[in-house]
This record gives structure tokens, C-alpha cells and sequence, in this order.
């Protein structure tokens, strides 16, 4: 179907007369988990969704299904190069098609408000701007191809405790010129086709309302002053209300079918609580994201879908793979080489120690919505040895383990008690304790377990687990809702849990240790039996559900002793990689951390091979800061994020030269967990309070004077840069009251630098603005430009930075508009917030803008 046979809005309002209100209503909620209703009648066929913020994870209808896993969204950040983004969201849309996906969940524009909070891997950065450009270009890229974006969540959602039922407390400036700034730039810059509702709630001075009910930010900024024409999606399982969110501008109730519209919202306008005009309204957004994405046709015959055009498309080629290995290395920050060990002179290295828990286990993707089964991956010992020549010998040592839990019991030691096989055995009980069926699984892995009848009410747990390995063995349950725990007849544990939808957003991300035990096995053989008594789950619009876990530690080394094994390794080697980092207890949705600390004994760990080879690497494998107390010891650090399935390929490429480690931080480093500004994303009294106001990440650490371990936007890369003079127009421009930040005239300064290193390198030339500090209260300097520029060794690069008018300006609350404060302004340009080589002089008349020569 070509664009010119697509209907206009004209005609779809024509068909939506034709349906009667209960057929309009049906529209409005999702058919499935994942789906929106067809109606054959308006020519719509189902529209697919999937999450998707570092990948395509798909729909879960092929248990098996692999994608691709690309860097998370913080990585991508570290790159700034918006253009980067938009290749990687083509990418993201030939998988979508692979999959049958027509809108995928991402991008997540939320500000990384705190470095505790679970989501931060998945946001870009604690920047507005930066956020925006990034977010926009993988938006640009997606859309391109026919899929669509949801970029999420609507607004100021920033942290993950209590994230159902918590309320942001902020100021109306602090919200349009932070936190709403980032969907306003990327609606204006690349018109996402639809946007989601958050979990929580916004209560700004001026309203106080759930997201999917506050009708001034979502009718009355998002649909009216922005002009935003799609459908605005719920958070799955956010909307509990009728009336209230139908008339505050939700348009779809995800998931579905269930859910508080339906008969009752029918009901509504039957009853005049509601004007059947507004389901109209709701109905023509949902028909143009199907416009949009190839599901809409004529009425009574299928529309040519790009989804089902591509249903055989080929499975990912090697360009795919070189495309994520591209991102994973280039979003790499080098943070520090003193001793110009980087990149590692393989003539003069006869062997590596490839050291850390990280380097035996990567953690390459957060949990929660963004997780994606990986079609393959590559761990960083693996990369390494693909690239080494064949005299350079590599060896591979933990450590130590840095996870608090244990891992799953194995199938192995696992026996079905009544038929002798081998694992677990699961018992259905009907709701009068009748056995209905069964299966047996070969581990203790039964983490959110589905794969039962309508009629089950329980899952009842049976294995006997054989120790037999001498020393003192640890064993830990996990459970969820309503269970039973016993050991050899006697309960250990029990829950009453009967929460429905909350407890699946949290079961489904993770997965609380409750009770354990240790168990000394001698020279002979211990035989436990554990029994598991589950009531199913039962939430609207999910799946009903079990959860346990069994976990297992055998006797082995400890921590200590494998540090101690691990610095001697390092002592005989010529050069020793160790890779420190976070796992999935630490990064995730569905819960914030509660400190910064590297998880287990890494801290010690790098310490111990410091002193045992001053030729030392430490690799950090984390989404989110973490302290680095011995970041001024380490000769080489390098920053390598959860950089997705191909993470061992990219940190060879990089510790071997073959690419530049060119990523700079999109957040700030803190040294000291006193010194960060926001260090709590926990709610208090069911409000999560904005306190620091316009003052986030970087802004708050110039306007306190701290020293952080590294600034926002630090990176050394492998070359060195001369700024040698920043130009702008010479004559007053505008600084127009705007109806978008793509609007208005700003300003585009031109900066001449070169590359005065040994080596071809990328630069990216950043811009921060300083405001007078007379009139109202401003942030010390904020990043208003950037742009990213490549040279080889010694040639000159010409960056052209482009400064919005907006970045002059301010939310006026009394006015209710934009407004630039007239005086004396000054545009810093450098390599970091804290490495500032050139600046211009900017003189404000409030509606103009004029450069000081």
C-alpha cells in the first residue's frame, strides 16, 4: 500500500460514525497482552506491541525466540551522536519486523534524576538535552521503516519503589524545563506515534493526579499546547479508573482484554459522565498509529502490512552484529591512562590475566522489560582470545562471586521422589486439592511459571536434593504470593501475599530471597526432601502465575582465597584485565539500590592485583555509577556500560586499538556516596520529592562545588585535542517566545580544533551555558549544544554547534509561557562540564540575542 492510498483523517472520521459505541469502546483496550484489536469494519488489523528499549524482545509467542541485544540505553548515550542512535533504531525496526512487532516500548526519556534509581541503565542520561537528541534519533530511525515508537513514561517516573502508587512532588518551572523538556524536544524533532502513560503520579503545585488521569499534563500540555495527535498507551496495568482517565487523555488501556474501561466506560457515556465525542478522539489516534504502521486498509480488506510483508525476513546478517559491536566500543569511556598502557602493544605481552567476576560472567543487559534473549552473545574471555595472536597466553580467574544469592540448585541433584526422575515435579491441584496434571523440570529454576490449565489453583513443588559433596552447602528459597515451605515434613516458610497485578510487576523483575539454611554434609551422602505448596496467581490483565526459586551454594573457596589466587595470577602475568561491575541484583526495573558500592569483594579484589602488577586494567561492566574508591590508583580505566550480546568483541576491539574508546559519561561519577546530590529514589509518605528543583546531575555538582570522580561528559579517548577558536554570527538573532524547542532561531557557533595526538580520533565538542545569576534562579551551567566531530592525526576538525533559543530561556509560571531574562550570558565550550577552553559572550534583550565581539 503506498502512502498516497493512505486515508486522511477526513475519512477515518467518516468509518468511526459507523460504529456503534460498544464496537468503538472494544477499540480502546488491548485484545491481548501484547495487542490491540482488529475491526474488520474500519480496515484495522491488529497492531503488535513489544518492549524494547535495548532490543526487541518480542511477544513471547515462541518461547524459544532469540533477538538481538544491543548496549542499554545509557551506553548508547555515552556515544552523543544522535546519528549513531538513528542507525541503531533501523536496526531496531528490521528486528521489529522479524518479529511481527509494529510498535516497539522505547525509547525511555525519564532523566537519570538519581544514580541509585533501578532504571538508570535504561535511560540515557541526568541531561534533558542530551536524553532528547539521542532518544530522537533512535526515534527517526525506527519510524523510517514503518515501526513505531512509544516513548515513555509520561512524566517524571524516575525511580522504581512504590513506582505504582508514589506521586512526584515538583515545581511547575522545574517540570517543563526538566523533566517534560525531554518529551517536548523529541516530539518536536522526530513526532514519536505514540506515548506512555506512566505508573505514577505528578502532583506540580498546580494538579495532583496519577499520570493516566492528569488531564492538564496529558490534554492539556501533551495533546493541546504540543500538538501531539497519537494515542497516549498506559503503563501495563496502570489505569484504575473509569471516568477519570477516559476524560484526563489516556487513549488505550494496556493490557488487555480486561480492564476499568470496557462496559464500564460504555456505561459512562450512556450515562452522560462522558461525551461520546471523546471516544471518537481516542479511536482516530489509535487508527492513525495503524495508519502509521501499515494496519490499516480499506474497510473489509486486509491492508498490506509491513508486518506481514516481513514475516520471512532473513535472519540478522553480520552487519547487524558489526553495528551493535560498533555502539558497545565506541560508547566505551576511557577514563583514565596514566601510564599509556591503552591500547595494550601486543610485541612486547606474552600473557594476560583476565580477572573479576564480570570477566567470568559479563552482565550485559539490565533486568525488567528491557531484558531480550540474546540470538548469541560473546563474553569478554572469548573476545579476547578471538583477537590475540596465538603466542600471547590468556588466563581467566573470578576472583571471588559478587552475588549475594546463590545460584540455581541443578537438575542433577534433584530427584522426583515418586518416579525416581531426575528434578523437580510439579502437582495442579484444583481449587478443591484434586490432582488436575503435572510436569517435571530439571532445576530450581520455576521463576514466574505459567505453563498450566485454567482450572489450576495450586502448583505443588516435590524433589528430594542430594548433597554429597563434603563442607558446609547453603541453601535459599524464593517464593512469591500465597506458598508453603517445608524441609523433611517441616515448614520452613510461608506467605500471604494476595496482591495481584502489583505483586507480578515486582515478581516479574525480582525475586526476594526469603529464608535459607546451611547444611554440613560429612563423608556420607545428605538426602533432603522440599516441598513447595504455591497458590496461583491471579492478576488482571497478565497471565495467573507461580514463582519459586531454589538455590544452591556448594563448599568451595572463599572469597578471599580466590582473591589471593587471582593477585598471583596477575603477579606472573605482563599485563592483568580485571572486570568489575554490577549483576542482576543490582541493576534493574522493580526495585532502586540502596547504595553505590560495587556488590561482594571487588573493591579488594582490585586493590590486591594493583599491588601485585602496577600494569593493571580494570574494566567497569555496570550500567549505572558505582564508587570507585581506587580510581586514582588504577593506571588504565575504562568504562564499558552492559554493553549487549556482542561485549566481548568490543572491549578487544578496544583494549587492542582497533577502535576508539570515544564514549564520554552522560552522567556524573561521584567519588563519595555523601557527596551525591540525590541519594534516594525511595518515596516518603507516597511522595517522591524534587527538592533540588532545576539543579540535576551535573548542574548540582557545579552549583555545590563538589569534586566528582569523573564529570559529565569526561573522556579521554586515544588522541589529544587543541580548541582553537569558537566563532558565532555577529548579529542579534532571535530569541523568540517558542512553541517547541526546535523552534526559533538560536544561535550556531562554529569551533576550529585539531587533533595534536598520534593517533585518528572522535571528538565531541560540548557547549554549556552560563546565565546571569542576578535575576531568577538558574542552573550555574547546563549543556545547551554539542556536537561530535572525527580527524585524523594532526588534521584540523570544524564543529558547528547549533544552541537553541531555548536554552536561554525559562518556564515564566505567572505567564504561563516561555520568557528569556534579559543580561549578560556566556557560552563555555570544552571536552567536559569541568574542561572549559573557549567561550562567547551572549547579550540578552529578551526577544533578542546578541554576540559580544
Amino acid at each position: 500500500m503506498t502512502s498516497l492510498s493512505l486515508p486522511d483523517d477526513a475519512e477515518l472520521r467518516r468509518r468511526i460514525r459507523a460504529l456503534d459505541l460498544e464496537s468503538k469502546v472494544r477499540l480502546l483496550t488491548g485484545d491481548s497482552l501484547w495487542t490491540l484489536p482488529a475491526e474488520p469494519r474500519l480496515g484495522l488489523l491488529p497492531v503488535t506491541m513489544s518492549d524494547g528499549p535495548q532490543g526487541v524482545r518480542g511477544t513471547g509467542a515462541d518461547p524459544d525466540a532469540t533477538g538481538l541485544l544491543a548496549p542499554a540505553p545509557s551506553a548508547l548515550a555515552a556515544t552523543w551522536d544522535a546519528q549513531l542512535a538513528e542507525r541503531l533504531g533501523d536496526l531496531f525496526a528490521t528486528e521489529a519486523r522479524r518479529k511481527g512487532v509494529d510498535v516497539l516500548l522505547a525509547p525511555s526519556v525519564n532523566l537519570q534524576r538519581t544514580p541509585v534509581a533501578g532504571r538508570h541503565f535504561e535511560y540515557f542520561s541526568e541531561d534533558p538535552l542530551l536524553t532528547a537528541a539521542l532518544a530522537a534519533g533512535l526515534v527517526r530511525g525506527l519510524q523510517a521503516r514503518g515501526v513505531g515508537a512509544c516513548l515513555k513514561h509520561f512524566v517524571a517516573n524516575d525511580s522504581e519503589t512504590d513506582r505504582t502508587r508514589y506521586r512526584s512532588r515538583l515545581d511547575e518551572r522545574t517540570l517543563r524545563e526538566v523533566y517534560l523538556a525531554p518529551f517536548e524536544q523529541v516530539l518536536a524533532e522526530a513526532a514519536p506515534w505514540s506515548v506512555m502513560a506512566a505508573y505514577s503520579g505528578v502532583e506540580d503545585g498546580v494538579d495532583s493526579a496519577p499520570m493516566t488521569e492528569h488531564a492538564r499534563l496529558l490534554q492539556g500540555v501533551l495533546k493541546g499546547e504540543w500538538g501531539f495527535a497519537g494515542p497516549v498507551v498506559s503503563d501495563w496495568a496502570a489505569t484504575n479508573s473509569t471516568v477519570a482517565s477516559a476524560a484526563g487523555g489516556l487513549d488505550l488501556v494496556m493490557p488487555g482484554p480486561d480492564g476499568p474501561w470496557g462496559e464500564n466506560l460504555v456505561a459512562a457515556v450512556r450515562a452522560g459522565e462522558l461525551d461520546e465525542r471523546i471516544i471518537d478522539d481516542k479511536v482516530l489516534r489509535l487508527l492513525r498509529l495503524a495508519r502509521h504502521t501499515g494496519r490499516l486498509g480499506l474497510p473489509g480488506q486486509e491492508p498490506a502490512s509491513a508486518s506481514s510483508e516481513d514475516a520471512t525476513a532473513p535472519a540478522p546478517a553480520p552487519r547487524e552484529f558489526a553495528l551493535l559491536r560498533e555502539v558497545a566500543a565506541r560508547a566505551t569511556v576511557l577514563l583514565r591512562d596514566t601510564a599509556e598502557l591503552l591500547p595494550l602493544r601486543l610485541n612486547g605481552i606474552g600473557s594476560i590475566a583476565l580477572i573479576g567476576p564480570n570477566a567470568v560472567t559479563p552482565y550485559l543487559q539490565g533486568g525488567g522489560s528491557a531484558f531480550v534473549p540474546a540470538a548469541h552473545t560473546v563474553s569478554f574471555e572469548e573476545g579476547l582470545r578471538a583477537q590475540l595472536p596465538e603466542h600471547v597466553r590468556l588466563t581467566v580467574h573470578r576472583g571471588g562471586d559478587s552475588r549475594r544469592r546463590p545460584p540455581f540448585v541443578p537438575g542433577e541433584l534433584l530427584t522426583d521422589p515418586d518416579t525416581g526422575a531426575a528434578g523437580v515435579r510439579a502437582d495442579y491441584l484444583d481449587a478443591d486439592g484434586n490432582r488436575i496434571g503435572g510436569e517435571v523440570r530439571e532445576s530450581g529454576d520455576w521463576t514466574i511459571y505459567d505453563d498450566f490449565g485454567p482450572t489450576t489453583h495450586r502448583v505443588v513443588l516435590h524433589t528430594v536434593l542430594t548433597l554429597s559433596e563434603p563442607g558446609v552447602h547453603r541453601l535459599e528459597f524464593g517464593c512469591a504470593g500465597r506458598f508453603r515451605v517445608t524441609v523433611d515434613g517441616e515448614q520452613l516458610l510461608a506467605g500471604d501475599d494476595d496482591r495481584g497485578v502489583e505483586l507480578v510487576l515486582e515478581s516479574s523483575h525480582r525475586y526476594p530471597t526469603l529464608q535459607g539454611i546451611d547444611v554440613e554434609v560429612g563423608a556420607q551422602a545428605r538426602r533432603i526432601t522440599l516441598g513447595i505448596d504455591l497458590t496461583v496467581v491471579e492478576p488482571g490483565g497478565y497471565d495467573r502465575f507461580v514463582t519459586a526459586q531454589l538455590l544452591h551454594a556448594a563448599p568451595g573457596p572463599t572469597p578471599y582465597e580466590e582473591i589471593a589466587e587471582a593477585a598471583a595470577a596477575a603477579a606472573a602475568a605482563d599485563v592483568a584485565v580485571v572486570v568489575v561491575g554490577t549483576n542482576e541484583e543490582t541493576e534493574s526495573e522493580g526495585w532502586d539500590r540502596t547504595g553505590l558500592d560495587l556488590p561482594g569483594y571487588q573493591d579488594e579484589l582490585v586493590r590486591k592485583v594493583l599491588a601485585a602488577n602496577p600494569r593493571t586494567v580494570v574494566v567497569v561492566n555496570a550500567g549505572a555509577p558505582v564508587l570507585l574508591p581506587w580510581a586514582d590508583e588504577v593506571p588504565a580505566l575504562l568504562w564499558a556500560w552492559l554493553p549487549g550480546q556482542e561485549a566481548g568483541h568490543a572491549l578487544a576491539d578496544v583494549l587492542l586499538g582497533r577502535t576508539e574508546p570515544s564514549g564520554r559519561l552522560p552522567w556524573t561519577l561521584p567519588a563519595r556516596a555523601e557527596d551525591v546530590p540525590v541519594p534516594d529514589a525511595r518515596p516518603h509518605d507516597g511522595i517522591v520529592t524534587y527538592s533540588e528543583g532545576l539543579h540535576i546531575g551535573h548542574r548540582a555538582w557545579d552549583r555545590q562545588g563538589l569534586v566528582p570522580a569523573f564529570p559529565f561528559g569526561h573522556g579521554l579517548g586515544w588522541t589529544e585535542w587543541t580548541y582553537e577558536s569558537v566563532t558565532a554570527p555577529q548579529t542579534s538573532v532571535s530569541a523568540g517566545h517558542l512553541t517547541g524547542p526546535a523552534g526559533g532561531d538560536g544561535l550556531q557557533l562554529t569551533v576550529e580544533l585539531t587533533n595534536t595526538g598520534p593517533r585518528p580520533g572522535r571528538e565531541v565538542v560540548q557547549v554549556y551555558l552560563e546565565s546571569p545569576q542576578d535575576g531568577p534562579e538558574r542552573p550555574v551551567r547546563l549543556l545547551a549544544g554539542f556536537a561530535t566531530v572525527h580527524a585524523a592525526a594532526g588534521a584540523r576538525a570544524t564543529a558547528r554547534v547549533r544552541v537553541p533559543a531555548r536554552a536561554f530561556q525559562i518556564w515564566d509560571t505567572a505567564m504561563r509561557a516561555w520568557h528569556t531574562p534579559p543580561g549578560g550570558y556566556r557560552l563555555h565550550v570544552g571536552r567536559s562540564s569541568r574542561d572549559l577552553r573557549l567561550t562567547v559572550d551572549v547579550t540578552s534583550y529578551g526577544d533578542r540575542l546578541h554576540t559580544v565581539v
